[in-house]
Formats: structure tokens, sequence, C-alpha cells
């Protein structure tokens, strides 16, 4: 009989890689006609000795969101700590799965203007609006084809204009707005039809409008009319951009500028005018900091240094490496985990609302897949 023997696990060691492994990990290198250190490197395996399995304790410390800019239409933040993968997927998410209202079905009365009634129809469907965020969100349901339209799952909107001739119009006026009643059609004269509980919803301040009551619709001379109804449902960016609840969403990375060596004087101010304004700063070099050997500002107390003011509003156009004498002095980079953001609202969500929503909707994701894993090992 043969002798078992008894095998043992063998401890993998754990490599800590020095704080400047991991900036120079954690930095895309932008150079002066390529771009390096692109490709993603942080899975298990990919460095001998070093543990990179995923760690939800050490997710939750990394992770981080900081707002730079928080308007109803407009938000500027910064997601920190998370992988591309992840950031796009809120980016995706917030352009095509959180829903908006807007108009889907047009009964189109009369048209006599020279606009075609399906050129008409997809202007009036890219047209935003917004209205009381209760309504929308909670009280209004989504719409199925075949389904009677009722007050919880359809908003009616009604246009009707003619165009008239103004007879008080100046004689020597040629623009069309003093000559003609409804010369142009805009987005304001568009009026919304409460239905059953809507007036409830939206009334007064919270009514359905346009984001922008001045968007041209149409233009008309006399005789001509515009008589149609709209009716609007729920519906997402993947079925149509007219859904999509964000004019724009999107990010870069954070860039990064080391000054490797002093640039003084003249240089200074030239090197000042590669970046855009609030990104490089001078200061007057200290009396400190000329006494200090191997600085670099020996000998230089007084003159004007540059330094980095805000990386943040840089557009990293590599326009210092075009110069000989910065070339070795500057090294420009992208920070792999830093995303900033600029969301961009259509009047129906807020900005930061829209972001908040999307998380939440890539947590409903995962769930769903984690229910189809399960159900498929089983």
């Amino acid at each position: 009989m043969g002798s078992s023997k008894k095998q043992t696990a063998v401890p993998v060691r754990t490599k800590v890689p020095s704080p400047e492994e991991v900036e120079k990990r954690n930095t895309v290198h932008i150079n002066a006609e390529t771009v390096t250190n692109v490709t993603s490197t942080d899975f298990p395996g990919f460095y001998p000795g070093e543990d990179h399995s995923w760690d939800i304790e050490k997710f939750r410390e990394s992770v981080r969101v900081e707002f730079h800019q928080n308007d109803p239409y407009e938000a500027q933040f910064s997601l920190i700590g998370v992988d591309a993968s992840i950031a796009n997927a809120f980016r995706r998410i917030m352009i095509a799965d959180i829903p908006t209202l807007a108009i889907e079905d047009i009964f189109m009365w009369n048209n006599t203007s020279v606009i075609q009634d399906e050129v008409l129809g997809h202007r009036l469907g890219l047209i935003p609006f917004t209205g009381g965020k209760e309504g929308l969100h909670n009280f209004l349901k989504w719409y199925k084809k075949g389904e009677t339209p009722c007050d919880y799952n359809t908003v009616e909107l009604e246009l009707k204009v003619k165009c008239e001739t103004n007879e008080s119009a100046p004689a020597d006026s040629k623009d069309p707005k003093e000559l003609y009643h409804n010369a142009h059609v805009y987005a304001k004269d568009i009026k919304f039809v409460p239905k059953g509980r809507q007036a409830k919803y939206f009334s007064g301040e919270n009514a359905i409008r346009p984001t922008n009551p001045d968007i041209l619709v149409a233009k008309m001379r006399p005789g001509q009319e515009i008589d149609l109804t709209m009716h609007m449902h729920k519906g997402v960016g993947s079925d149509h951009a007219k859904f999509s609840p964000v004019a724009t969403a999107s990010y870069r990375l954070m860039p990064t500028i080391t000054i490797l060596e002093p640039i003084l004087g003249r240089d200074a101010e030239k090197f000042q005018k590669c970046f855009p304004e609030g990104v490089i700063g001078l200061e007057k070099v200290t009396k400190e900091e000329a006494k200090k050997k191997g600085s670099g500002y020996e000998g230089h107390e007084g003159e004007l240094k540059a330094v980095v003011l805000d990386a943040m509003r840089d557009t990293v156009s590599r326009e210092c490496l075009r110069h000989d004498e910065f070339k070795d002095k500057v090294k420009l980079g992208r920070r792999r985990d830093h995303f900033i953001y600029l969301v961009e609202s259509t009047g129906q969500w807020e900005s930061d609302a829209i972001f908040l929503e999307s998380i939440a909707h890539l947590k409903e994701k995962a769930k769903r897949f984690e229910k189809q894993v399960v159900n498929m090992v089983q």
C-alpha cells in the first residue's frame, strides 16, 4: 500500500507597493505624441506577490463623490475610486434607462403650414417638458400599447394656432412678427389639458410645460394653420432619444500636472499661457526656498515661478510639450480612477437626482443579474 502525503496550503505573500509605484500605476501618461499606461492592471494575479482581489470594505473606504457644481439643470462632480466600467455604466444609465415623459402620439387635425406632418411631429416629439416632480415620478405610470389612455398614464397637450394679418402693423415694417399674428409658432403655444386627477399634481407652477418656452416649432404666413392634439407617455432613452432625461451626460479623467524642475521668470509666464486660464499660477520664490540646497531656486529669490493652481481646469492639450524648454520640466497625465462628470438635465429630473437615480438602477440590474446566475447554477 502506498503512503498518502498530506498537502498543506502555501500562504500567498502580499507585497505592498510603494506610494510612488501606486501613483505610477494609477496615472495615464500623456506624452508629446503618444498616450501610455492605458491598459487595466488592477486584477488578481497581474502583479506577482500582490493581492488585488475584490474587497467590499476596501472599496467602501476608497470610493467618494465630490460635487463642484450643483444647479437644477447642470451638475459637475467627481466620482473617485471606481473602475472605468462602473463610471461608464452610470453614464449609460443616465442617458438611456431613466424614464421621462415625452410626446408619443400626435393627432393631426389640420396642418396647412409648409412643414410636413411627419417633420412637424418629429420636432414636437423632441421638445423637452417639465412639471411637478411628484406627479411625473410617482403619479404617472407606464402606458402599454392598446390600453385606454387614462389620467395616470397619458398627458394630453394641444396646439392650435392660426396666422393672420396684423391690421395695426406699421406701414413701412418688414418684420414678420409685426406684420402678422402667430408668424412664429413657439413651444410656449402648446397648452396642457389636465384630465381627472392630473389637476392635483400639475397645476400652477407644477403644470406640464416646455422646459424652454422659446423653442421655435414652425413659421407661418396668413391663411396657414396648425391644429393638433398630442399624447405624452413615459419612456426611456434606449427606445428614443426624446425620452432621455439629459442633454449631456459625459465624463473625463482628472488631469495631473507635475512640475519636475523649477520654471522661472519669462519661462514661467510662457508656461502659464500654454494652459487654460486658472490652471497655472505665478508666485514669487520665497527666501526659504532660495536658501534650500537642491531645490533649484538657489539665487532666485523674488523671481516668479510657475505653480499648479487647479489641474481640473486643464484640457490636456499638450501645448507645453511642443516647446523644448518645457519637455523635461513637466509631466502630464490623467488619473485612472478619478472621473469628472458633467450632467445637463432637460428639466424633468434635477441634475444631481439623475445621478442618484442611476445608482438605484445599477443596483436593481445587479440584483436581477445575481438572481439569474443563481437560477442558472441550480
